[in-house]
């Protein structure tokens, strides 16, 4: 039987939810402010430091989707919880890795840890609560995402500055550990299973009439994302060198970034539900505008810090809008795939993006950073305007059937 939407809006248990997001981001990103530090400690060149984030991102990738089919009946709760411990064990791999290849297996085990993470807490929302509710619920488990920008990669950049980065490791990995506890109390179980209405017959994945849509939105994610990473990643060594500001300023710039990366997760759950399409559009064009600007003006530090600005402000809304839209366009056939899907696009960009520009840092330098991530942001636009064209037919023919299947098993409920 599935279970029904909660008559209260379980606020606590999304706030938990958010919470493990935030620091699971918090460790998946955590060497992007801490580069320059652990290419020093370890020997290696910053590039070799920022294919840890491409590493992690592959295993992702790789791993999610058959881990999600494996674990598909297993409880949702029960696994996430599991899942955090494990990523917290596999960062405290990383804080006492020896060596640059110790840690680079420490990150694999993070990144199949965290790969599940995202499958199952990428539509956990749309199990918890109604349609109607998703942007609202969305909203409140991507601030941990947008939370981890905001407080935990400048605060652990920070910690990693005074003490050393394994000790921001290690307390990374003893937050992951205390919400995993938290979770076990707080968060409310839910039945992913997906019931039939009476004389309805199941359909392979392969004939869902979402699935188009939904792999579509893939390629968008990869393009969003990956642009952004092409330049986040070496992020650090860009605010140090072209723009001139002394090491120390890279966590409060992080903070500024991440604080309006925040503001821009608010204004996303106002318009997620009504303009999701619009919302995109003009977050991917305006975040491809300010990286360019960024190259432009390197050499004048208030600009700089302007647009740095400017550019969380239109990041931070992008991964609960493509949320919001992945699980508003996804069959409840396909929900917890697509969700997978989602988590591998986005890592398959993360990782790309740090790939390509790795290969550019050594090639052309850092200048160059923005200007191809801004290039492969526009092909994303491109994308989003074509596919909405195109599939616009099939969303409205799927949406139609889902409103019939809903009266259907409300008239029987013993179907469930």
């Amino acid at each position: 039987m599935q279970t029904s939407a909660p008559t209260r809006f379980p606020t606590v248990g999304l706030a938990v939810l958010a919470g493990a997001i935030f620091v699971s981001v918090t460790g998946e990103f955590l060497p992007t402010g801490l580069l320059p530090d652990m290419a020093r400690d370890l020997g290696v060149s910053e590039a070799q430091i920022g294919l840890l984030v491409s590493v992690f991102a592959a295993t992702v990738v790789v791993a999610t989707a058959p881990l999600a089919a494996l674990t598909r009946n297993y409880s949702r709760k029960r696994l996430v919880v599991v899942v955090l411990g494990l990523n917290a064990l596999a960062t405290i791999g990383a804080a006492i890795a020896p060596s640059y290849e110790l840690l680079i297996g420490a990150r694999i085990v993070g990144g199949l840890a965290h790969g599940l993470f995202w499958a199952i807490v990428g539509s956990y929302s749309a199990h918890l609560v109604p349609k109607h509710l998703l942007p609202r619920a969305v909203a409140i488990t991507a601030a941990g995402g947008s939370a981890a920008f905001v407080l935990g990669v400048p605060l652990g950049t920070a910690l990693g500055h005074a003490l050393g980065w394994r000790l921001a490791f290690t307390a990374i990995a003893a937050a992951m550990l205390v919400l995993a506890a938290l979770l076990l109390f707080f968060l409310p179980p839910v039945d992913h299973r997906v019931s039939l209405a009476t004389g309805e017959i199941p359909l392979p994945t392969r004939r869902d009439p979402t699935l188009v849509v939904v792999l579509g939105t893939c390629v968008l994610i990869v393009l969003a994302v990956g642009g952004q990473n092409i330049f986040y990643t070496y992020v650090a060594p860009f605010i140090i060198g072209p723009v001139g500001f002394d090491p120390t300023w890279v966590s409060p710039l992080l903070f500024l970034y991440g604080g309006a990366g925040a503001i821009g997760l608010v204004v996303s759950g106002m318009v997620a539900g009504k303009y999701p399409v619009q919302a995109i559009v003009t977050a991917v064009g305006v975040s491809a505008l300010a990286l360019v600007l960024l190259a432009l003006t390197a050499d004048v530090p208030w600009i700089v810090v302007v647009l740095l600005v400017l550019w969380g402000l239109v990041q931070g809304s992008l991964a609960p809008l493509f949320q919001t839209r992945m699980m508003q366009i996804a069959s409840p056939r396909i929900r917890d795939l697509a969700s997978a899907w989602m988590t591998t696009s986005f890592n398959i960009g993360i990782g790309g993006g740090a790939l390509v520009g790795a290969g550019l840092l050594e090639s052309a330098g850092l200048l160059a950073l923005p200007y191809a991530a801004a290039g492969v942001m526009l092909l994303g636009i491109v994308a989003v305007i074509v596919l909405h064209r195109l599939t616009r037919p099939t969303l409205t023919r799927s949406a139609k059937r889902q409103g019939r299947s809903t009266r259907v098993n409300a008239t029987h409920p013993t179907s469930l």
